[in-house]
């Protein structure tokens, strides 16, 4: 059985991939006038919610509020450079890895046992 740090883990890798979906997609479909890619983004950012809840429900006690914020956060960013990469088309310049870097680095802390739980 998946322990429920990494249960938690997967379903927030699938949500992100809804919500950096449902707040970035319509931005090659330029013939999608606003209020459609309101709506659009609406929609499916409810299966963003049908994934995220759980996995904070799942993990919380196991951890704390502050480290799922912290690994939603990084997952979030690392979903959105494949995204930004793949669909978007953009390059990923150095600034921005490093910028990604420094994020991991601020997950691999929270998830340390520097200064004590």
């Amino acid at each position: 059985m998946l322990s429920k740090a990494f249960s938690s883990f997967l379903l927030l890798v699938i949500s992100n991939g809804f919500m950096t979906y449902a707040w970035y997609g319509h931005l090659r479909m330029k013939q999608v006038v606003m209020w459609q890619a309101i709506l659009l983004s609406w929609g499916i950012a409810f299966f963003e919610y049908c994934f995220q809840v759980p996995a904070n429900r799942i993990s919380y006690g196991a951890l704390s509020g502050y480290q799922l914020k912290i690994l939603q956060e990084g997952i979030s960013l690392s979903v959105f450079i494949l995204f930004a990469f793949y669909y978007l088309g953009e390059p990923l310049k150095w600034k921005y890895l490093v910028s990604l870097s420094l994020i991991a680095l601020a997950v691999c802390i929270a998830f340390s046992d520097i200064g004590g739980k």
